[in-house]
């Protein structure tokens, strides 16, 4: 098998990174220029400790950002359906051996029942979530609610138009499957590259084997899922090796498939009901540099989105978005059932934002980021390289723009609190004025459709 991870180039890297000013002025001078950095290059902007040379890190990602993808911030809840695990990870409160917590698997009933619920609150995206072992159906099970999710319809017309997965590493065959089931992006964290680290924390289980779960983008690329998000648990390893290691397996990817991940997820240690290292983060990484690590990101991998869960709380969600975060979860839950009834003692981690799905919109409208629920380029077929070819040099903003501002007002017809609905009809206003003409003309048609009670239309 190709070696994806090379922890002596790694240390290498990091060990003969430039302190340099001059050095790290021209790599950010580099990224600006919106065609990512080498590993190297991660390395520099990886030590930088100056107040000033940091302001400059984030200013960087800022333009990077703007770029890119503009003011537009994808929004999404993830639906757990089981916390059944088969796995011991000693930092997640689903592990096979955890008596602090109650056990429940969902009916297709109930599934549709919190779907219904978060259809009825204005989502059009979730990411479906499962631990890593299934009831008696088997991998059916998963199969079997997704369908459920997508057959959920409210009195608008509203539904759920794309659900991304997070479960445990397939089989080719079984990748099939799932892409057959029409999803949007297979998402799977490595949870850490360092593999003393990673034998460490992973104790027993199927995910104790390090490579199955590594090369698992792999097997959903060969099986025509090209659409895939990755990301780092940060606060088992040491941040910068992490990071170093997520870009070498973003090389890896670039370089075998043709296509990186659509996705990189950044979720800081939480607590979780009956994980001791969840209280005591043995790589603990601080709110500074955290915002390092989202600037880096940003700026290393331009073209990929980047999620900010729930885990951190409002005030630093706000503040990594300026810095390159392009999709957040809002109104989440993480404990199956959860948005019908919240049983803390059978979430997966605690939650820093428990803000409703209306309170997020309002506030990051007020901060001038425009929410898109827009699901256009999986149904067209813009996904992995096709959509890179738009994303890399900036021209996604064409479809993204206007799908943004249709998909948003539906979510201000229908769902919006008379606040938060004065807040965006500000807000896209502004958002639309600040297009090209032909980019304001045809997102105020596409909005004047949905005002007159048209749904779903994206180009």
């Amino acid at each position: 098998m190709t070696a994806i991870i090379d922890d002596k180039k790694i240390l290498q890297e990091l060990e003969n990174a430039s302190k340099d000013q001059a050095k790290v002025k021209e790599v950010l001078a580099k990224g600006r220029e919106l065609k990512g950095l080498s590993l190297s290059e991660v390395a520099v902007l990886s030590n930088i400790n100056d107040p000033d040379l940091v302001q400059e890190l984030f200013e960087t990602a800022n333009h990077v950002k703007e770029e890119i993808y503009g003011n537009r911030l994808v929004i999404f809840a993830p639906l757990y359906i089981s916390n059944l695990c088969s796995n011991e990870c000693s930092y997640c409160a689903f592990r096979a051996g955890n008596q602090a917590i109650n056990r429940r698997v969902l009916t297709q009933e109930e599934i549709a029942e919190e779907t219904r619920i978060l259809v009825e609150s204005g989502h059009k995206r979730v990411l479906m979530v499962a631990g890593e072992a299934y009831p008696k159906q088997g991998f059916d099970y998963v199969l079997d609610s997704i369908d459920t999710i997508y057959s959920v319809q409210d009195e608008h017309g509203g539904s759920i138009r794309r659900i991304n997965v997070n479960v445990a590493p397939l089989t080719v065959d079984e990748f099939k499957q799932l892409k057959d089931k029409k999803i949007g992006t297979y998402q799977i964290f490595q949870e850490t590259y360092h593999r003393e680290v990673y034998s460490k924390v992973h104790l027993r289980g199927k995910k104790a084997d390090f490579d199955w779960r590594v090369t698992a983008i792999d097997r959903a690329m060969e099986a025509g899922i090209d659409d895939c998000g990755v990301g780092v648990l940060f606060g088992l390893a040491e941040w910068k090796y992490e990071i170093l290691a997520l870009m070498q397996h973003i090389y890896y990817l670039e370089d075998k498939f043709g296509v990186g991940p659509h996705t990189i997820s950044v979720p800081r240690m939480e607590f979780a009901t009956g994980s001791d290292i969840s209280e005591h983060p043995p790589a603990e990484v601080s709110d500074e540099d955290f915002l390092k690590i989202v600037a880096i990101l940003r700026i290393a991998v331009p073209y990929t989105g980047i999620i900010m869960s729930t885990r951190e709380g409002p005030q630093l969600r706000g503040r990594t978005l300026d810095l390159g975060v392009s999709q957040i979860s809002a109104g989440s839950r993480t404990n199956p059932g959860g948005y019908a009834v919240d049983h803390e003692d059978m979430s997966q981690f605690s939650l820093g934002d428990h803000r409703s799905l209306d309170e997020v919109i309002r506030d990051i409208a007020q901060k001038g980021y425009i929410p898109s629920f827009c699901t256009g380029c999986y149904r067209l077929g813009r996904t992995g390289e096709d959509f890179m070819d738009l994303a890399k040099p900036g021209l996604i903003k064409q479809h993204c723009g206007p799908n943004a501002a249709s998909s948003f007002m539906e979510f201000l017809r229908d769902y919006a609190s008379p606040e938060t609905k004065k807040v965006g009809m500000e807000a896209m206003e502004k958002f639309i004025s600040e297009m090209s003409l032909k980019d304001a003309d045809t997102s105020r048609k596409m909005v004047d459709k949905v005002m007159h009670g048209k749904n779903d239309i994206y180009i």
